[in-house]
């Protein structure tokens, strides 16, 4: 693939000095390659971006719904191609690669109607004082970066680049080398729709490529999703230039189990909750904390349901996990089963790398595991849960709260009250009750502490990308 660049509406050749190997996860093989982009590619998307803004503010809001509503159709007319993509590239069972696409039209479907509903440009505001008029305006905040993982490429694109077009800012998008082609598609959809040049712009690359869209002094705001370390590098970029940024990082998150919630239903959410995408998520719930009363029913049908799981190729297999995404990612989570190793933690199932071909481990459970651990305390991004037991709601509360992370939890229990009581007391950004973790675009998403800064989805994703200017007039 040459032409994997779009800039200022065209596709271009990578003039970087990067090959990026695209890799099936379930082969451990490459099944493709690109040329990143160079510095100067990055500078002539902002610029792109740059020169198409003026224009971009001042359509319609209805025009820029109907932009909107094209991505969205056009997304689900490419749906077996998408999906199958997904499977490929990043070791998605079907039915994930399928609630990821039905996520990407439903946000861009979403944002359409918002964008349809944004107040006039002017709206008055009461004063206290007279004398003086004052009416305030909402804009877009100009031109933005985004930088999107892994994980869920498609998805988390769309989350960003749906309320960016909405609010009337351009855009650069910088997809994860990992799994740079699906969205490819983005630029496609905007090639037949008519999208003007510059509203959006899609640069490929390694870290060489984020760095210079992230320090880049055209940006007026960079949002990014991924992990802790690359976080803080790209929020140094903007603190140089003194520019907004949205940062979704790491998280640890607890699941809490009471004893006297249904265990059944118990092992149905805790193992949505590790093993989905293969435990590769920042919500995944890989601190498990399990009542007195209900652990040692619990934990055995736990292990029971972790040891049926089937792991295999989801193109060739009907499985309920498919691999980790990238062999750096499987050397990683392999170095954790060997901490645990060393830490001699109690592995009830799991705890090794597969033996076949392609990048999969095992689901993995240790009980009893010490708060001091790093399994306890450090993120995975793999399908491995760590799991304690507490007495009493207090000091469910606290060992919850005991991270540095604070992006999600759930808890489990037969008391609703009880439950509602335990979900505003936990320091997180979104918290799910009785349920497998269900994500809607009408409610946000994002962390406290060291999860991030900012909120996406909903109409918090929306002002995100937009400013307010206020105007106050004397009439005298």
């Amino acid at each position: 693939m040459t032409t994997s660049h779009y800039i200022a509406g065209r596709w271009v050749e990578g003039q970087g000095s990067d090959c990026i190997s695209v890799s099936e996860p379930a082969l451990g093989l490459p099944f493709a390659e690109l040329m990143a982009a160079s510095v100067a590619q990055v500078d002539q998307a902002v610029a792109a971006a740059r020169d198409a803004l003026p224009a971009w503010k001042k359509v319609s809001a209805s025009t820029r719904a109907a932009f909107l509503r094209g991505f969205a159709e056009q997304l689900g007319q490419r749906r077996e191609e998408l999906i199958t993509l997904q499977m490929r590239n990043n070791g998605k069972p079907r039915h994930e690669a399928e609630i990821d696409l039905d996520d990407a039209v439903a946000t861009f479907a979403y944002y359409a109607e918002l964008a349809e509903q944004l107040p006039s440009k002017n709206r008055d505001v009461p004063l206290a004082a007279a004398g003086f008029t004052a009416r305030t305006r909402l804009e877009p905040v100009g031109v933005v970066g985004l930088i999107v993982p892994w994980n869920f490429p498609l998805v988390t694109s769309a989350w960003k680049l749906a309320p960016a077009l909405a609010a009337g800012c351009t855009v650069v998008l910088k997809p994860s080398e990992v799994t740079p082609l699906i969205e490819q598609t983005y630029g496609q959809i905007a090639d037949a729709l008519g999208l003007p040049a510059g509203v959006l712009n899609i640069v490929n690359g390694k870290a060489e490529t984020g760095a210079a869209l992230s320090s880049h002094s055209g940006l007026d705001k960079l949002s990014f999703t991924g992990s802790n370390n690359v976080g803080s590098q790209v929020m140094r970029s903007a603190s140089a230039q003194c520019r907004p940024v949205t940062l979704e990082l790491g998280g640890k998150s607890a699941i809490v189990v009471f004893d006297d919630c249904d265990p059944d239903q118990a092992v149905e959410w805790i193992v949505a909750g590790i093993t989905w995408n293969a435990g590769q998520m920042c919500s995944a719930t890989s601190r498990l904390l399990v009542q007195d009363g209900i652990a040692d029913v619990l934990l055995p049908r736990l292990q029971a349901a972790l040891q049926k799981l089937r792991v295999g190729n989801p193109l060739t297999e009907e499985v309920d996990m498919g691999p980790l995404t990238s062999q750096a990612q499987w050397l990683k989570v392999a170095s954790y089963f060997a901490t645990a190793r060393e830490e001699g933690l109690h592995c009830l199932t799991g705890g090794q790398a597969l033996d076949r071909e392609g990048w999969f481990v095992s689901p993995t459970l240790y009980a009893d595991v010490p708060k001091d651990s790093r399994l306890w305390t450090e993120e995975i991004f793999g399908p491995v849960l760590c799991a304690r037991r507490f007495a009493t709601e207090e000091q469910a509360i606290a060992e919850a709260n005991d991270s540095r992370f604070g992006l999600v939890a759930t808890v489990c229990s037969g008391d609703l009250e009880r439950a509602e009581r335990v979900a505003d007391a936990l320091e997180v950004g979104h918290v799910w009750i009785n349920s497998v973790q269900a994500v809607f675009v009408e409610t946000s998403w994002g962390g406290t502490k060291g999860s991030g800064i900012g909120r996406e989805l909903g109409p918090w994703g929306l002002s995100a990308y937009q400013s307010v200017k206020h105007v106050t007039r004397c009439l005298g």
